[in-house]
C-alpha cells in the first residue's frame, strides 16, 4: 500500500523549463512511468509554436521549444498535450534565470528579465495549466523555490526578490484553488553544482555555502528525485501551500562548529 501512494503511473507530467541541473532532476522525478511524460523546455526565447503539437504528439517523451514570457505559446503547448492526452496531471514550473550583479548596478532590465522569468512566467504557467486541473478537480502544481524564497544572499537582490515571491504564489494559489482538488508547492532546493551557478561554486562564495551547510557537501540532483515524486504523488494529497526544503540542513543551520 506504502508504494502505491508514490505510483504515477498512468500521469501525464508537463514540466515547464529545467532541460539541466537540479530542475531537470525535479522533472524526471515527476514523470509518467510506465506510459508517456511531456517535458517542455521553457526559454527566454519565441518558440516554434508550430512544431509543438507534432513533437507532442510523436513522441513518448518530447521537448518542445516555447517561451514562459508569452501567454500565447504556453497555450500552444497545452493544447498540444491536452489534444494527445485529454488531460495533464502534474505540472512542473522551473524556468528560471539568475545574475550575480551588486544592486548599485543593477539595471532595470535585468531586474524585469530575472523577475518575468522566474515569477511572472510560473504565474503564467499555472494559470494556463490550472483551468483543466480544476474542472477535473485534481491537478499537481510543483514550482522551483529557492534557499533565496527563506534568506538573503549577497548581490542577487533580483533573484531573491523573484524566489521570495515564488513562496507567496505558492501559498497564494494553494488557498484559492485547494477546493477543487489542485494542490499548489514549491520544492527549494539547497546547494546544487547547476548551470546557474557553477562557476560562482569554485570561489569562496561555494565554501562559504558548504561550511552553513551540515552535511558539509553540495547536493546531488537525484536528491531532489524523492521530494518531486511526493509532491506529484497520492502521498501528499493533503500537502498544500509548502516549501519543501531539500538542503543537506542549510536552513536549520546556526552554528556547524
Amino acid at each position: 500500500m506504502t508504494s502505491s501512494l508514490f505510483d504515477l503511473t498512468g500521469r501525464t507530467a508537463v514540466v515547464v523549463g529545467g532541460y539541466h541541473g537540479h530542475r531537470a532532476r525535479a522533472g524526471v522525478g515527476a514523470r509518467r512511468r510506465r506510459r508517456r511524460r511531456r517535458r517542455h523546455r521553457s526559454t527566454r526565447r519565441r518558440g516554434r509554436g508550430g512544431r509543438i503539437g507534432d513533437r507532442v504528439a510523436r513522441a513518448a517523451h518530447a521537448a518542445a521549444p516555447a517561451d514562459v514570457g508569452e501567454l500565447s505559446s504556453l497555450h500552444r503547448l497545452r493544447d498540444a498535450c491536452l489534444s494527445a492526452f485529454g488531460h495533464v496531471d502534474i505540472v512542473v514550473a522551473a524556468a528560471g534565470i539568475t545574475r550575480r550583479t551588486a544592486t548599485l548596478d543593477l539595471a532595470e532590465a535585468e531586474w524585469n528579465q530575472i523577475l518575468d522569468t522566474n515569477v511572472t512566467g510560473m504565474f503564467r504557467t499555472y494559470q494556463t495549466f490550472a483551468p483543466s486541473m480544476i474542472a477535473r478537480g485534481a491537478g499537481r502544481l510543483i514550482g522551483m523555490a529557492s534557499l533565496a524564497s527563506f534568506v538573503g544572499l549577497q548581490e542577487v537582490a533580483a533573484y531573491t526578490a523573484s524566489k521570495a515571491a515564488v513562496a507567496g504564489l505558492t501559498r497564494a494559489l494553494a488557498v484559492e484553488w485547494s477546493r477543487h482538488g489542485v494542490t499548489v508547492n514549491a520544492i527549494a532546493p539547497g546547494v546544487f553544482e547547476t548551470d546557474l551557478n557553477r562557476e560562482i561554486l569554485k570561489g569562496a562564495r561555494g565554501q562559504e555555502f558548504l561550511l552553513r551547510t551540515p552535511m558539509a557537501r553540495f547536493g546531488r540532483v537525484e536528491e531532489l528525485v524523492g521530494a518531486a515524486v511526493y509532491l506529484a504523488s497520492d502521498a501528499s494529497t493533503f500537502v498544500t501551500g509548502q516549501l519543501v526544503a531539500v538542503d543537506g540542513g542549510f536552513l536549520a543551520s546556526g552554528v556547524n562548529q
